[in-house]
């Protein structure tokens, strides 16, 4: 359906900013492998207190640089986009810029932009009529794209993340897994997992019910009951890595995402581009153009 197609194509680039959480498979919380020490008493409240102080200084900053590799399958087939780019959370929105190769190695290329009302990609091979750049209108993404547009909207627009801590925290459902070292800092993995519905309601800050009953009926259909999240906390408390992998029961459709945060506080300046050099992602689909 086209009012679903826009949302689509949108939804893939969103995900590549890293800071939204997809959902998956239940934990006890407890687990024969303790905390890290910093809360003391059983390992479950060892790990809560650790991730409570993860999610506060976390949040405390504004912007960080993001790398990752998302791979989205549907149908049972899979594609790969890999992201490299700096965002800033500070202003009640996120903003930020990245670079894109979706694809294998030499796959296409594209630059995105993304500011508080929409986000803007500029793919090697340039937008529909002649344009650099196509404009995700966020409000738009919600009007045409049902559920999954309104939900897209909400992620753009109060995320950042520390959030993907404080679902993993609000959860209850975490274990520390021990210490490794991941791009030379030494840090706590934890672990956490959780329904797809479950996490739907906690993460969405601004969706209707009707909404929220609609993505769970989609999820269901989908076969996408669990989504298992993987953080790795570093000694000042900062999210290094992320891993989030959600998959249907029959592996035909999911999403696995890894994402690395570095060099918090980096500065984060980024405009719209201008309005003669990009078309319009839902003025196309009013004149039935459609998307390429």
């Amino acid at each position: 359906m086209r009012r679903t197609r826009m949302a689509a194509a949108a939804a893939g680039i969103a995900l590549m900013a890293g800071l939204t959480a997809c959902g998956t498979e239940k934990a006890d919380g407890g687990g024969s492998k303790g905390g890290d020490g910093k809360g003391g008493g059983s390992a479950l409240q060892g790990a809560l207190t650790a991730l409570k102080k993860a999610s506060t200084a976390t949040d405390k900053q504004n912007s960080a640089k993001v790398e990752g590799v998302n791979e989205q399958t549907s149908q049972g087939r899979t594609m790969e986009t890999r992201m490299n780019g700096a965002f800033d959370w500070s202003g009640g929105g996120m903003k930020g810029e990245a670079d894109l190769t979706m694809g294998t190695a030499g796959g296409q290329t594209a630059k995105a932009r993304y500011l508080p009302d929409a986000m803007y990609v500029a793919p090697s091979t340039g937008a529909p009529g002649g344009k650099k750049w196509m404009k995700y209108d966020y409000d738009a993404l919600a009007e045409k794209g049902g559920a999954s547009g309104a939900m897209l909207k909400d992620q753009m627009q109060n995320n950042n993340p520390a959030r993907s801590v404080q679902l993993v925290l609000a959860s209850g459902k975490v274990k520390a897994l021990g210490t490794e070292t991941v791009r030379g800092k030494k840090t706590t993995h934890y672990s956490g997992t959780i329904s797809v519905s479950e996490l739907t309601r906690m993460q969405s800050k601004d969706l209707s019910e009707e909404d929220l009953q609609s993505l769970e009926q989609q999820f269901k259909q989908q076969g996408l009951k669990k989504e298992k999240i993987d953080l790795w906390i570093d000694e000042n408390d900062l999210l290094v890595k992320k891993h989030e992998v959600a998959k249907s029961t029959d592996g035909a459709t999911g999403v696995d995402a890894t994402n690395y945060y570095s060099d918090y506080g980096t500065p984060v300046n980024v405009t719209a581009p201008p309005v003669g050099e990009t078309s319009d992602a839902a003025q196309l689909m009013k004149s039935g153009g459609g998307l390429s």
